[in-house]
């Protein structure tokens, strides 16, 4: 899970590490619909191991929708109220 920078509240499987010595280590993260994204070390927490979280995860499962899905998403909603 992603707690800070761009990339926050994403939640996925680390790749790869990049060590930068003198400077940000970098994490390369998949998010579960494959979805490729990096950053920082300092931003990641560790919630499980492979793709089995070992808490509960929020409605969204942590997946960044696209501005046009969120589009969609809210125009959805709105229609059925």
């Amino acid at each position: 899970m992603v707690t800070g920078g761009h990339n926050l509240g994403r939640v996925g499987v680390i790749t790869s590490r990049e060590r930068h010595p003198g400077s940000f280590d970098i994490v390369h993260v998949k998010d579960s619909q494959g979805h490729s994204f990096a950053t920082r070390l300092n931003y990641i927490f560790v919630i499980g191991k492979s793709t089995k979280p070992y808490i509960s995860l929020p409605r969204g499962k942590g997946i960044k929708l696209s501005v046009a899905e969120e589009r969609d998403r809210r125009l959805q909603a709105k229609s059925q109220h």
